[in-house]
C-alpha cells in the first residue's frame, strides 16, 4: 500500500484483471501493475525505488503519531509506557478474537475465568 498499489492511476488495468487497486489479490499471478511484486520487467519498471522509499518513509512516520496518539488517549506520557492492560477491543468479536476485554468492561468474551 505505501508503495502505490492503490495508485488510481492503474485503476482500469486492474479492472482488467478484475481486481481493484489495493486489492492485493495480483500479487499472487506477479501481475502487479504497479510493478512491486512481480517479475516482468515490463511491470517491475514502473515501481520508482525513490519515490517508494519516501512513501514507506512517511507511512512509517504516520504510524508513529498513530501510536502516539493512541498512548496518549490511554493516558500515558509516551509509547514505551503502554502495557497489556490497556489494550482492550471494541467489539465482542474482537474480543473474543484477541483474548482482551471488551472496552468499558473487564469481561473477555469466552472467558469462564474472571481473569
Amino acid at each position: 500500500m505505501a508503495l502505490g498499489d492503490n495508485d488510481p492511476a492503474y485503476e482500469a488495468e486492474y479492472k482488467a484483471m478484475g481486481s481493484l487497486p489495493g486489492a492485493y489479490d495480483d500479487w499472487q499471478d506477479g501481475r502487479d501493475p504497479a510493478g512491486i511484486t512481480t517479475q516482468d520487467p515490463a511491470l517491475a519498471a514502473r515501481l520508482d525505488p525513490v519515490l517508494g522509499g519516501r512513501r514507506i518513509a512517511n507511512f512509517l512516520s504516520v504510524l508513529t503519531l498513530e501510536a502516539q496518539t493512541i498512548a496518549r488517549a490511554c493516558g500515558k506520557s509516551h509509547l514505551h509506557n503502554l502495557e497489556p492492560e490497556d489494550l482492550v477491543a471494541l467489539t465482542v468479536e474482537a474480543a473474543a478474537m484477541a483474548g482482551v476485554p471488551l472496552a468499558g468492561t473487564n469481561w473477555i468474551p469466552g472467558r469462564r475465568d474472571p481473569g
